[in-house]
């Protein structure tokens, strides 16, 4: 028997939970010390004490600023507990009017991903594939987010480390860089999430193998052969999963976004609107139900190698694996990217940049014309050097 702990650490809590009723109303915000205006079938606004201007969040901080004055405001105080609610519960039952909230969102038809757009604005790209974005709003229920990572990161940095990234790429397109070189394209946009802990027991059947090496034959004819005894095993391991984090969109790659973790789930403050101001959030995709599935094979690939430990030897084979989960709780988080998506020969290449530490993962186009002159240079200087040597 293995001790229940793992990667994903040990803290667990119960609370009360959601998913989505059709339609139900959000509470009225609580009032705060900063000055709030919530228009009618819009996102909060958020202006500026001194002028009136919309603030926008300043990464790296805990403040609102003025573009327009430069007067700072401050993040409100949240005394809000983040809480694991209860995933039966949700699964069972439909949420309370408070965890539900509706937004004001834009689709593209291209892709799919559905974000809020400023209501000022009448046409964008889609931070997603490029493509045109035409402001049809629609108000979508949703399941509020509990909590979030706040950018830490800045535009700038953000562009730089883009930049940086994009100039180690071999064959890239040279119009690429022209690209990185303005603005980068790159759109702040909180990415939606769910995480999940689970008290996972499993019973297995299984092989242990013994591996024997043996000589056989003579003289010439001798050699090694490596035999293997296999001995029937079956047993238990348990282990606690905390904060198994599942995407919740589909518009961006699992391959992209998988090498932006770890995150510092660590550091997640209580869900407010001001952290969004200046900022678009993608509406989730994937519900509660498909998030859990997407959790358990993630679950039980570290359960399979606990088990491999378990029944030891030098050889395992798992024949049977079954596994219960006990004390299902989630949270519904959003976690900051800058996102850039660049069109080439018709095909759209998204990069990615963590903004809590500025790592840059993407996709990348190359240039078969820049392939081409480097294999014909390549060529033509073996060329040179086979002439050269046999001249002497």
């Amino acid at each position: 028997m293995r001790p229940w702990s793992g990667p994903w650490g040990r803290r667990r809590a119960r609370g009360d939970p959601p998913p989505i009723p059709p339609a139900a109303e959000p509470e009225a915000p609580a009032e705060t010390a900063l000055a709030e205006t919530a228009l009618a079938g819009g996102p909060r606004q958020f202006p500026c004490e001194a002028c009136g201007a919309q603030l926008t969040f300043a990464p790296g901080t805990e403040l609102l600023k003025c573009d327009h004055c430069g007067h700072e405001n401050p993040v409100p105080e949240s005394n809000a507990v983040i809480e694991e609610l209860d995933f039966r519960s949700a699964i069972a039952g439909g949420a309370a009017a408070d965890e539900v909230e509706q937004s004001d969102v834009v689709s593209c038809e291209s892709c799919g991903a559905e974000v809020t757009l400023d209501p000022k604005v009448h046409s964008d790209r889609c931070p997603f594939c490029d493509s045109a974005l035409v402001q049809e709003v629609r108000r979508a229920p949703h399941l509020k987010p509990k909590s979030l990572l706040p950018f830490r990161v800045d535009g700038e940095e953000a562009r730089t480390a883009f930049r940086e990234w994009l100039r180690r790429l071999w064959f890239a397109p040279g119009n690429l860089k022209a690209y990185a070189r303005t603005d980068g394209g790159l759109t702040g946009i909180y990415t939606p999430y769910w995480t999940f802990d689970a008290d996972t027991r499993s019973r297995y059947t299984g092989l242990r193998g013994r591996v024997r090496i043996i000589v056989v034959g003579r003289g010439k004819n001798r050699r090694t052969r490596t035999r293997v005894s296999w001995t029937p095993v079956s047993g238990r391991v348990g282990r606690f999963f905390n904060d198994v984090l599942v995407l919740a969109s589909e518009t961006l790659p699992r391959k992209l976004t998988e090498k932006l973790e770890p995150w510092d789930l660590e550091n997640l403050v209580p869900y407010d609107e001001a952290y969004l101001a200046g900022f678009r959030s993608e509406m989730y995709r994937i519900g509660l139900e498909p998030a859990f599935d997407d959790a358990k094979r993630r679950m039980e690939t570290t359960i399979r190698t606990d088990i491999r430990r378990d029944i030891g030897g030098d050889r395992q084979r798992i024949t049977s694996m079954t596994v219960r989960y006990d004390a299902i709780t989630y949270k519904h988080l959003l976690l900051p990217i800058w996102l850039a998506a660049y069109r080439y020969r018709d095909k759209t290449y998204r990069f990615v940049v963590n903004a809590r530490t500025g790592e840059v993962h993407g996709e990348r186009p190359y240039s078969w014309l820049k392939i081409a002159l480097a294999a014909l240079a390549a060529g033509a200087i073996a060329a040179g050097l086979l002439w050269f040597f046999q001249g002497s």
